[in-house]
């Protein structure tokens, strides 16, 4: 349970006028400066030239970038900081612009959260064209599982594990790290068709093609394929969906894995009482404004899923990730 908290008018109007930030980080990497400035440093005019934009208003926006500490600015010329040398040009390979992208895609909806909070509903938003913002998204949560996966699987114990189900996967980014954590480990990942290419793609790029395949499904409508598996691994595929669609995936899940298989949840997991960590909190509202039927979920929710499906053993991880993502898991029983 959050604890109170004194705040001042100061904080108040610091976090509803947050989006100024945001939004200048976004206009940032949207226009593409934090890339020019990777070449050096550049005068007001010649970054004007790069990004095709007005001179006042490209002025107004280095100068507040300048302020938030991502830029230097120096006499009359422009550099980056370190930070944005390191994530924000998209030539690093630390680049977070994508999942930048996708905070300003859902910009719009987040604006109407009030009419999402009367109706129930997704708010209808601006739309920036269907293949842009898959692109923001998908690419925004390859680059940051790319940084948290290597930590993560570390920490969680495969040692005899044969077979890993990465559900949802994507592109396959953990199910890559868990292989090369673990030698003796295989693994499928069973998402969209239209995810296919981009994961093999990343599933060659580390040379584990003879180890991970990719099959093409809908884990919503279809059954689950490739099994059986003695390891599953769902990572930020519940919240997308209502608890009855919850539990039909954890059940197709479990229907797909040999007894004593582990099961594993990684997710925006809650408090029992619903009212912390903040992120996961304020994740349900973002589910709301964007999703029918998403939502944050409690340890105590996900546990009596797994208790349903035939889960014993049920533990929360000690990992907690940067943006308070968690884990839990428990085994199979026999059928």
């Amino acid at each position: 349970m959050a604890g109170p908290k004194d705040w001042t008018v100061g904080e108040l109007l610091s976090t509803s006028s947050g989006y100024w930030r945001g939004c200048c980080l976004q206009a940032g990497v949207r226009l593409g400066i934090f890339t020019e400035l990777d070449k050096g440093r550049m005068s007001l005019s010649e970054i004007a030239v790069k990004i095709a934009a007005d001179e006042r208003g490209t002025e107004y926006l280095l100068n507040a970038l300048s302020a938030m500490g991502l830029l230097i600015k120096e006499d009359d010329y422009y550099v980056n900081g370190a930070c944005a040398a390191e994530f924000l040009s998209s030539n690093s390979p630390k680049h977070i612009g994508h999942i930048i992208l996708h905070h300003h895609h859902i910009l719009d909806g987040w604006s109407q959260l009030h009419d999402a909070v009367k109706t129930g509903c997704p708010v209808k938003k601006r739309s920036y064209g269907e293949d842009i913002e898959r692109e923001s998204f998908l690419m925004g949560m390859f680059n940051l599982a790319m940084g948290i996966a290597p930590g993560l699987v570390s920490q969680v114990d495969l040692s005899g594990r044969r077979r890993l189900l990465d559900l949802g996967g994507g592109p396959g980014t953990y199910a890559i790290h868990f292989c090369l954590a673990n030698p003796g480990l295989s693994a499928v990942i069973y998402d969209h068709h239209t995810t296919g290419p981009f994961a093999l793609q990343t599933v060659e790029k580390f040379r584990l093609a003879e180890r991970i395949e990719f099959i093409g499904g809908d884990f919503n409508t279809d059954s689950i394929i490739g099994g059986p598996y003695d390891v599953a691994w769902l990572s930020h595929i519940l919240h997308s969906h209502g608890p009855e669609e919850c539990k039909t995936i954890i059940d197709k899940t479990v229907a797909a894995m040999e007894p004593g298989g582990l099961i594993m949840i990684h997710d925006f997991i809650l408090d029992n009482t619903k009212d912390g960590p903040e992120f996961p909190a304020l994740f349900s509202l973002n589910m709301l404004v964007n999703n029918p039927d998403g939502r944050s979920y409690s340890e105590e929710e996900l546990e009596s899923m797994l208790k349903n499906a035939g889960i014993s053993d049920i533990k929360r991880h000690d990992f907690v990730g940067p943006n308070n993502s968690s884990i839990m898991y428990g085994t199979v029983r026999a059928k």
